[in-house]
């Protein structure tokens, strides 16, 4: 169970939030001009509790890498052993998100939770890959305690180190199965229903992905009333890893940018673990993938930015990243009218 896992989620400051909302209506432009912008401002304010908030100073990507034993099924257009291999090229400074983070000025860390093979970056490994959901679980008792033990700790080291706005990512081979499963059994969705294309599986995979899916959430379901249990027996290490990530930075009162499904996917996990850690965190962009949108809905988020992206690596939330860094920028450094000695509208 979860009982004493996580301290109690401070909430953020609204009279900070509100306070920034008051600031945009004597900032330089017309009143309310700057649309969302505002309110993604304000819930910066409110996470720092202060107005204007501070500037960013160290943005950080963390990507949670790991295998799913579900892949062997043909759920996926990728052979398992690549979520090896994308480890290698992203720590090379390759791969999708590597630039979209090199250009929002951010910093970039891959973790491996349960890649098959080796990896330099496997201080945290819980394991090589995990069960194939639709006929085991995904972990063992320990497993899921030391995954989740894992993120935990990956938060307060990245939070001690000075982040000031983390971002979760993920890659691995299978994912979005193990996610869908996690989406349908606390959303309460049927199995069709949150089945995607993921990484472009063609329909003969969709089916094979569609039938892995039914048969994990049999499974699942029986076990909904515990979120621990849940991870262990329809998640994996890594989504455990990133639940226990997601849920640590609320308590950390530290911001938090969801990239796609797999991030989802934990976060509801998460929320179920440390209620009111949703908060903390903004949906950076809306995924292509079907069950990412009752993600959003379940957790009541908007996201930032809506292009189409289904790739969960980090990339959608790290192009997003400019923009809540503009937002906070702006209650910083815009000047109100009364500085400037201009006029404010209808005086």
């Amino acid at each position: 169970m979860t009982d004493g896992l996580f301290a109690e989620v401070p909430h953020p400051d609204e009279p900070a939030r509100a306070g920034a909302l008051r600031r945009h209506a004597e900032l330089l432009k017309p009143v309310a001009s700057l649309g969302e912008l505002e309110a993604l401002g304000a819930w910066v304010a409110a996470c720092q509790g202060e107005v204007p908030p501070r500037r960013f100073q160290r943005p950080r990507i963390v990507v949670f890498a790991g295998d799913h034993g579900i892949a062997a099924k043909g759920v996926s257009a990728y052979r398992p052993e690549v979520t090896a291999q994308l480890v290698h090229a992203l720590l090379k400074g390759s791969g999708p998100v590597a630039v979209a983070a090199a250009v929002a000025g951010a910093g970039l860390r891959v973790v491996d939770l349960s890649v098959h093979g080796e990896t330099p970056v496997a201080e945290f490994k819980v394991r090589a890959g995990s069960g194939s959901i639709d006929v085991e679980d995904a972990l063992t008792g320990d497993e899921v305690h030391a995954a989740l033990r894992a993120g935990m700790a990956i938060a307060d080291a990245e939070v001690d180190e000075g982040s000031d706005l983390l971002v979760a990512g993920s890659i691995g081979v299978g994912a979005t199965t193990p996610a869908a499963v996690l989406v349908a059994a606390l959303t309460g969705a049927e199995p069709v229903a949150v089945v995607g294309r993921g990484s472009g599986i063609d329909d003969r995979a969709w089916m094979r992905k569609a039938t892995a899916v039914r048969d994990a959430l049999r499974r699942a379901r029986a076990v909904l009333p515990d979120p621990v249990a849940l991870l262990r027996t329809a998640g994996g290490a890594d989504l455990a890893a990133l639940a226990g990530f997601l849920a640590q930075a609320a308590v950390r009162r530290t911001p938090v940018l969801l990239d796609g499904l797999v991030v989802g996917a934990a976060a509801l996990v998460a929320e179920e673990l440390a209620p009111g850690a949703r908060a903390w965190w903004q949906a950076a962009h809306a995924d292509a993938e079907p069950a990412h949108r009752m993600v959003l809905e379940h957790l009541d988020l908007k996201p930032i930015v809506d292009l189409g992206i289904r790739l969960g690596d980090g990339t959608g939330a790290a192009t997003a990243l400019p923009l809540v860094v503009t937002a906070a920028r702006l209650l910083t450094d815009l000047p109100t009218h009364e500085e400037t000695a201009v006029t404010p509208p209808n005086a």
